[in-house]
């Protein structure tokens, strides 16, 4: 008989379900595992009723749930979480442009919106919370990045109000999805399709991780799995200069130099030099230990290695790049989400 498994026989409810990764995730977990019961808990009902006539989704509608609402609305949460064992928070309003335009709107829903799954999920006794979070959190340059530094702090902390309660709260961080809307290489992709011969780069230096949404789910995945409360879970991926992607897209194209655009930074960074000392490599990813600890189950996992003092993981000086052939192969791949 095999063994069971984490998830299995487990009711989990996903925030901003019906986005590119709830897709990629709840997929992954009907493949892989025994569920009670997946809840998408998103807004828009339009998009919950093509995701339910979808395969693999519709074929499992007896375990499926559809649950229309808002991470701003607590109440609702509340009624969602009824019976939940964890809840893997996705929702978030990401684009950078709108949120600079948008302030408000952005904090209801990143800020606020953290609160009220972290104050239901406690009120409701659900076991595990994994929270989504970017790059962009770290040093942040735009309100998108500080309202996600403040979920992160958020989610962090949220161990503290747990008290005796056996739930832990943890974090997820990469950067843009390869494909993932609003990214560069779909809009590589149009200018292409459009019959564009010249790619505008914004600097020559721009350097970019590449994950895709599998390995996302797979960082989730392991989140649930081993945390204990606090930690921000970080993979070890490749690196690509956008200079070669948009050559591995179009072989022998021109490029233009436009400029760096508010609000964007040369390089992803995963782990600054402050993280460092409680930072800890694993055979294919990082953990960054909280500060504080607030109860007797957030230890360290022993299998880890401290990283050297001022370390920090950038896009930017990492040590496994991609050569354009390998962003070639790696292109067919890449559905847009």
């Amino acid at each position: 008989m095999a063994e069971k498994h984490l998830l299995d026989d487990k009711t989990i409810l996903i925030t901003g379900g019906t986005g590119s990764f709830g897709h990629c995730f709840t997929k992954y977990v009907l493949e892989h595992y025994h569920p009670k019961k997946l809840i998408i808990y998103s807004r828009d009902e339009f998009k919950q009723f093509l995701m339910s006539n979808e395969s693999p989704y519709k074929e499992n509608a007896q375990i499926m749930r559809f649950f229309i609402g808002d991470v701003r609305d607590k109440e609702r949460l509340e009624r969602a979480m009824e019976g939940v064992d964890y809840v893997i928070h996705a929702a978030a309003l990401k684009q950078v442009p709108a949120c600079e335009y948008n302030p408000s709107e952005a904090i209801k829903t990143n800020v606020h919106g953290a609160m009220n799954i972290i104050d239901a999920a406690l009120d409701r006794d659900v076991k595990k919370v994994v929270a989504l979070s970017t790059d962009k959190a770290v040093n942040p340059v735009n309100l998108y990045g500080g309202t996600k530094l403040v979920s992160d702090k958020l989610f962090i902390a949220a161990n503290a109000y747990a008290g005796n309660k056996d739930v832990s709260f943890s974090v997820v961080r990469y950067g843009n999805v390869a494909g993932s809307r609003g990214s560069v290489i779909p809009f590589f992709r149009d200018l292409i399709a459009r019959g564009e011969t010249t790619m505008p780069i914004t600097d020559y230096r721009m350097s970019r991780f590449w994950i895709s949404l599998d390995q996302g789910v797979e960082l989730v995945i392991k989140a649930l799995e081993e945390a204990k409360g606090g930690e921000t879970f970080i993979s070890k991926i490749p690196s690509f200069y956008v200079k070669d992607l948009a050559e591995a897209l179009l072989p022998g194209c021109k490029t233009v130099e436009v400029g760096i655009r508010p609000g964007e930074k040369l390089h992803e960074v995963m782990v600054t030099a402050e993280d460092a000392p409680n930072t800890l490599e694993f055979d294919k990813n990082y953990i960054i230990y909280p500060q504080i600890t607030y109860n007797d189950r957030q230890i360290r996992d022993p299998k880890g290695k401290a990283v050297e003092d001022g370390f920090v993981y950038s896009s930017g000086n990492n040590k496994e790049w991609l050569t354009v052939e390998q962003i070639r192969a790696l292109l067919k791949t890449v559905e847009e989400h």
